[in-house]
């Protein structure tokens, strides 16, 4: 049986002010460093074979977190980066939404027909990230495997995983260090769990909105 485990980053100060962030370093906060130790000491009960992680240092710190407590390295990889939200990077939720009115407005409306001025679409990020996670999957074939990426990046995998078109993009939320897990056998992916955050304190939940 090989399971996947699908970990976002935690909490960062973009996340908290709604700034969309991109390709852009931003470092987890206190909230996110936080968050990525329970994240550690949770999955630390469970024997990880595993981690791969975007190259950015949200992702790689908390991939870290659960490295720590598993012996393992981690293996940054390209394919898990962020999504390039192009000239929308850097900029406030509520500032694209007065500049980029009509943009905005497909994004939440039609996210499968935006491409990002200057970036990216969702299916770039499927294009780069699937292939690698179904080599990843062929090449284990057992144990448990953790990706650590980005709320877009995440949120594209499990609709691919599920046998969905990005359309469904919204269709479901992924909180700053929330969970979710796919169990592989007999030809087919289940879901088994989405967005697990039940092993975070009360101060350490990110609440608000999918951003």
């Amino acid at each position: 049986m090989l399971e996947i485990i699908l970990v976002r980053h935690g909490q960062t100060d973009w996340n908290a002010s709604e700034t969309f962030r991109g390709r852009l370093e931003v470092d987890l906060n206190d909230v996110g460093m936080k968050q990525a130790e329970s994240l550690g000491d949770y999955l630390g009960k469970e024997k990880i074979d595993i981690i791969y992680s975007g190259p950015l240092q949200r992702a790689v710190v908390t991939a870290k977190a659960i490295a720590n407590g598993q012996n393992l390295d981690i293996n940054t990889v390209e394919n898990l980066t962020d999504f390039d939200y192009g000239d929308w990077q850097g900029i406030s939720r509520q500032e694209v939404e007065k500049n980029y009115p009509e943009l905005y407005r497909d994004w939440l409306d039609t996210p499968e027909q935006v491409k990002m001025p200057g970036g990216e679409s969702l299916e770039d990020v499927r294009k780069r990230a699937m292939p690698f996670i179904e080599d990843a999957m062929m090449r284990s074939g057992e144990g448990k495997i953790v990706f650590v990426s980005h709320r877009v990046v995440i949120k594209v995998v499990i609709c691919a995983l599920l046998g969905l078109d990005t359309s469904h993009f919204w269709s479901f939320r992924i909180d700053t260090c929330g969970l979710t897990r796919f169990a592989a056998g007999d030809g087919r992916l289940v879901l088994t769990k989405h967005n697990d955050t039940s092993f975070l304190a009360p101060s350490e939940t990110s609440g608000g909105r999918d951003f």
